[in-house]
């Protein structure tokens, strides 16, 4: 097995995920292509240099295009993300530098979430995780939108009791948003705040879980740095690492 391959426990967690394969159509080793998008993922490797152990690279390319605009990555991320316990969500973002290759969609039409800010192009990955760390949602927007753009649909429907977050989430309506949750807001006031809120220090602290996060995201290098045109493929292969994330930490629990 080569060094970011799938283990055979987390290809049993996710080979029930993948599509059915249609009647009388031959679809290529799945588990060999799927290794092969990891490799590029995890490499920043173009995908015309992917080694011949994983197959053509085009087929392991277009396979990889035509799930994500299926949105299969993304829910096998989420199918995955949901044996979370949602007891504390920690929310933040991490902003991500555009490759030229990425910067090159015509003006106007869909949204691709490549923005403008102090480091050039660049595009914005907004997370939350749960108390052992491990992703559960996921949301990109253009580098220069504010944090708190992401926030509500991120925090939609979670049912946690404790959102934490740094003091660039310290706005009105998403306190309020929060509290009609039924959730506890721990997030610092800005210093333009009358009265300040008080925080508990002991959860806060543990803040430090979503930023770990970004760091183990970023060890795919084909995520630290943008080369993805279409913001579908790009969210794509950060669900796929996020999943990555969810089968190992299931694999050393069993």
């Amino acid at each position: 097995m080569a060094r970011f391959d799938l283990s055979d426990a987390e290809w049993a967690l996710i080979k029930p995920l993948l599509p059915n394969k249609p009647r009388g159509v031959a679809r290529v080793n799945d588990r060999r292509v799927i290794n092969g998008i990891f490799y590029v993922l995890r490499t920043g490797s173009p995908w015309r240099d992917l080694p011949e152990r994983y197959g053509p690279y085009t087929t392991v390319y277009n396979r990889f295009n035509r799930w994500a605009k299926a949105g299969v990555w993304v829910r096998i991320f989420e199918t995955l993300a949901a044996k979370s316990p949602h007891s504390m969500a920690f929310i933040d973002s991490s902003i991500i530098r555009a490759h030229q290759h990425a910067a090159g969609r015509k003006k106007g039409g869909e949204d691709h979430a490549i923005g403008r800010s102090r480091g050039g192009l660049s595009t914005k990955i907004n997370a939350v995780v749960d108390e052992n760390g491990l992703p559960v949602r996921l949301m990109l927007t253009a580098g220069q939108a504010h944090d708190l753009r992401a926030a509500p649909d991120l925090l939609a429907g979670l049912n946690c009791r404790h959102v934490i977050a740094d003091r660039g989430y310290d706005a009105d309506a998403l306190l309020d948003l929060i509290r009609a949750s039924g959730a506890k807001a721990h997030i610092p006031s800005t210093r333009q705040r009358v009265i300040h809120r008080s925080v508990n220090r002991r959860i806060y602290r543990q803040r430090n879980l979503v930023e770990r996060f970004f760091c183990k995201l970023k060890h795919f290098r084909r995520i630290a740095t943008r080369f993805e045109k279409l913001a579908r493929n790009f969210l794509a292969a950060v669900a796929l690492a996020s999943a990555r994330l969810w089968t190992r930490a299931y694999e050393s629990t069993t």
